[in-house]
């Protein structure tokens, strides 16, 4: 586990409008470290507000925050991590032969680059699988980048199964994956949020 998480005491929550510029520069950031890589997985200077907001007025993107941070009143850092969780499969990619409504689907799972290789993405996306199992779905799915073998190889090894690949010219995404939902404990960070996911 990374020094990070050692020192760093973490916790998921749900994001609030005010998170809205942090989530915004999280999620630039990590779009530039892509294409600085030649991975065209997300636009080039990351999400619009417009793309964000939605998820937020949901209710179903969430923030891993270092809670550290708050004993500065003036610190304004960006969260350690982003991660939407919902039950919106894009049409474009899920068929009703997949049962779309037998998972919760994953989108803009982001770790800021200081916490690379802390194993966070890992946890997160345990995470899910157990909102996922909660909600008595039995699968976790997500899409990703074509053109991006690195981070479908990582999916694999995270339990994840390639479905299938959706090639459509106006997409950089199209590689779907699942795996099937587990109840796992979240160990890396507090969790504010599962006691409101199971009573919904």
């Amino acid at each position: 586990m990374h020094t990070n998480t050692l020192l760093h005491p973490l916790a998921l929550r749900r994001a609030e409008p005010a998170d809205l510029p942090g989530i915004l520069t999280l999620l630039a950031d990590t779009a530039e470290w892509l294409h600085a890589r030649g991975l065209r997985q997300w636009p080039r200077g990351g999400f619009g507000p417009e793309r964000i907001e939605p998820l937020i007025e949901e209710r179903v993107l969430f923030l891993l925050d270092d809670e550290l941070r708050y004993l500065d009143p003036d610190e304004a850092a960006p969260p350690v991590a982003t991660i939407a969780l919902d039950d919106h499969a894009d049409p474009e990619f899920w068929t009703t032969a997949d049962d779309p409504g037998a998972a919760l689907y994953i989108h803009k799972l982001a770790v800021a680059r200081p916490w690379s290789g802390s194993g966070l993405g890992d946890a997160l996306l345990d995470w899910a699988g157990a909102a996922a199992h909660a909600a008595g779905l039995p699968w976790l799915r997500l899409d990703c980048a074509k053109g991006n073998p690195r981070l479908q190889r990582y999916y694999r090894t995270r339990g994840f199964r390639h479905v299938r690949t959706v090639d459509l010219p106006h997409r950089s995404s199209g590689a779907l994956f699942q795996r099937p939902s587990l109840d796992l404990p979240a160990t890396a960070f507090r969790d504010l949020t599962m006691a409101e996911l199971i009573s919904a």
